[in-house]
């Protein structure tokens, strides 16, 4: 259970209202007092119930929306779909960035950054599922992307094994037979890439190919630049793969160009598939096949469940938003503008 001010008051030998006037920034408060004070809020792990006050006060009009990284090109478009739905609402979005940082989530997770926001839509990386089970904080909270264990928190996600399957099934009924799986992350907790690799293995499976290790590359993070090292990786085995599935577009793109460093023609000898539809894939030479999220799917189921969760609480939801395959040049259609 949360302390209260009475429990600092205690704690300090003051009393409640002392507490009170420290915890609102009162400055009429001797400094001595107000050391002592504040030492007991950190040894209590003390929290303002602003969200309460809030309440009383009328809504905020404020939500958060919590992502790893905001340069990232699939989180940018993202937020910019979110703020643009959210404002037709008439809410408000305060963007912050963890960079994955396991520490920086658990810190949003129990309340320590949200008490100012009528609800946070949170895209955990480095968080695993019994911290999220673990979560104290009453804040309305909606988990965005993959993840496992989220069986107690509001979740909105597409179908990622789904949607892995079929971007595998298009290379491998395009006649390729050498299909490699590039964006793997073993020391990851983030579900993308188990839920993806998964999803390609099955597409192997029912098309009773072997799934071959070498063909199943790991990366550090989901960037170009790693993107670019894995597919040179991939393209110095005695047998090359014919075809790659790239779990972002990122790392697409990089393949692509790794592809013609070694003058490899795409998608004549080289297939690829991304994942995401950011809007350099629409415009890179060739221009990307790729797995299209409906991002503006996203941010409305998520804003929906944030207005739920605040007017009518209810048993968490785990909901599914729509995916597309939208098929390009890299697997041979016609650049359509």
């Amino acid at each position: 259970m949360n302390p209260k001010l009475r429990d600092v008051a205690e704690h300090a030998g003051v009393s409640v209202r002392t507490v009170s006037n420290v915890v609102n920034g009162f400055r009429y408060v001797a400094p001595a007092t107000r050391e002592r004070v504040q030492a007991s809020i950190d040894a209590l792990g003390y929290r303002p119930n602003l969200a309460a006050r809030t309440l009383r006060r009328g809504r905020t009009g404020l939500v958060a929306l919590v992502i790893p990284e905001i340069d990232s090109p699939y989180f940018a478009e993202l937020a910019a779909r979110t703020v643009r739905i959210a404002g037709a609402r008439g809410l408000t979005v305060l963007i912050d960035q963890t960079d994955g940082d396991a520490e920086r989530e658990k810190e949003l997770l129990h309340g320590r950054r949200s008490q100012l926001v009528d609800g946070v839509l949170f895209s955990p990386w480095a968080v695993a599922p019994a911290e999220l089970a673990a979560r104290t904080d009453t804040v309305p909270l909606v988990l965005l992307g993959e993840h496992d264990g989220t069986g107690g928190v509001d979740h909105v996600a597409i179908d990622n094994v789904a949607a892995a399957c079929e971007a595998t099934r298009h290379l491998i009924a395009a006649g390729r037979r050498r299909v490699a799986a590039l964006g793997i992350q073993p020391r990851s907790l983030n579900a993308t890439a188990r839920q993806r690799l998964a999803g390609y293995r099955q597409a192997l499976a029912e098309a009773g190919l072997p799934a071959e290790p070498e063909l199943e590359v790991p990366v550090r993070r989901l960037h170009r630049a790693d993107g670019h090292q894995a597919m040179l990786r991939l393209l110095d085995l005695p047998r090359p793969p014919d075809a790659v599935f790239c779990f972002t577009d990122e790392l697409a793109l990089g393949a692509l160009r790794a592809a013609a460093d070694r003058g490899l023609a795409v998608p004549e000898s080289l297939a690829l598939v991304g994942f995401d539809d950011i809007e350099d894939g629409r415009y890179s030479v060739p221009a990307l096949t790729t797995v299209s999220p409906d991002k503006d799917r996203i941010a409305e189921l998520a804003l929906d469940r944030l207005a739920r969760q605040a007017a009518e609480p209810g048993p968490p939801r785990s909901i599914v938003a729509p995916h597309s395959l939208e098929v390009r040049e890299t697997c041979g259609a016609a650049f359509a503008g």
